[in-house]
């Protein structure tokens, strides 16, 4: 196992939960990403496996949303984050002061199409989706 699959594991264990393959083989083979994607014109931010415990831990964000790793977004407010409530996880945002998963917004059903889907569509901003029950 390679010192990165080592830091995956790491992760996954401090979260308890297991990372789709998609993400995991993004983080293992790109790490990181903060860029302007045309033609959408939105800012997308995947963040690296060192700042995910942080940025996880800000705000009390995984008391406000139980089973959720936040993985990056747009720069500013908003958070792409996993809801690890369902299997597999969707990809949803959420605004860094939300107070539930009442605002969440679909962004995709995983990271690949999250990646394909974002040059074209940008960030989703529809109205949140119903939680899950």
């Amino acid at each position: 196992m390679s010192s990165n699959d080592d830091r995956i594991a790491q992760a996954e264990r401090h979260f308890g939960v297991r990372f789709p393959e998609d993400y995991r083989h993004f983080l293992a083979a790109e790490g990181s990403m903060a860029r302007f994607v045309p033609p959408a014109g939105d800012f997308l931010v995947i963040n690296s496996l060192a700042e995910l415990i942080e940025v996880n831990e800000a705000a009390d964000f995984q008391e406000r949303f139980p089973r959720s790793v936040v993985i990056g977004g747009d720069g500013s407010r908003e958070l792409l984050t996993y809801d690890f409530r369902q299997e597999p996880p969707s990809l949803v945002l959420l605004d860094v002061s939300a107070e539930g998963w009442s605002s969440a917004i679909q962004q995709a059903t995983s990271f690949s199409a999250l990646l394909e889907q974002f040059p074209e569509t940008g960030w989703k901003w529809d109205e949140p989706e119903p939680s899950p029950s």
